[in-house]
């Protein structure tokens, strides 16, 4: 009798590879279900933008949908950053929720979601370092983020410098592993589930994906979402 782990099945598995400067590049399956993704977000972002330009006054049911999507992330987005901030980094925020949210419940339709695998959630990661740093050094002198990366000594014994530099590298890390590892822990459990339960995994596992898929997914990206927000606008606090 072939055991049930055989079954179990949650890595990343290469499709096709191709050859570029001498390497081998694999295209995975993460990669796909990237594109597949961002080919659903796109045709929606079009047809919403169709429906937006023809808008009515009375507005049907989609229409309701969508502006009920821009009022809340923009509300979310000015509440956290405010004003000054919130303007500037609004389209970025909306775009990485909405994408990091629909790569986390992508599992419910069988893709295996992008955001368990750390090349996707580690260039997330970065994307973020390089914007706080990108307005960390437009927005503050730098005399203040000298005194910053030496506190909580004065600015002319800068002993805690070595680790205020080690925690700012830290940071697109600690993003990255967080999203990663909470997604694909959901990953690994539902396989779990469906390699060794197979035979009586019937309806009841709905609940788990409502769980990891729905649930945990959209906390985690409200998670990621909200430390880039307050990491950002920690830049415009002095001025």
């Amino acid at each position: 009798m072939a055991s049930g782990a055989d079954d179990i099945d949650f890595m990343i598995h290469g499709i096709f590879s191709y050859k570029i400067f001498g390497q081998t590049v694999w295209i995975t399956t993460s990669h796909v279900c990237i594109f597949i993704v961002m080919m659903v977000l796109l045709i929606f972002s079009i047809v919403a933008n169709r429906k937006i330009k023809h808008a009515t006054e009375v507005p049907d049911t989609f229409q309701n949908f969508i502006e009920l999507i821009v009022e809340k992330l923009d509300g979310v987005v000015y509440s956290t950053m405010g004003k000054k901030a919130a303007p500037k980094f609004v389209n970025y925020i909306s775009t990485i929720f909405i994408f990091i949210l629909a790569s986390n419940i992508s599992g419910l339709f069988g893709l295996r979601p992008p955001t368990a695998d750390y090349g996707t959630t580690f260039a997330l990661g970065l994307i973020t370092f390089v914007l706080i740093h990108v307005t960390q050094f437009k927005n503050l002198p730098m005399k203040q983020i000298w005194k910053d990366m030496c506190s909580p000594l004065p600015p002319w014994l800068p002993i805690w410098f070595p680790i205020n530099l080690i925690s700012e590298i830290a940071v697109p890390i600690s993003l990255s592993l967080r999203l990663f590892a909470n997604v694909l822990s959901g990953t690994v459990m539902m396989a779990l589930v469906y390699g060794l339960l197979s035979k009586i995994a019937i309806i009841w596992p709905a609940a788990l994906h409502v769980y990891f898929d729905l649930f945990s997914g959209a906390i985690q990206t409200y998670v990621f979402c909200m430390l880039t927000m307050t990491y950002i606008s920690q830049n415009y606090e002095s001025e």
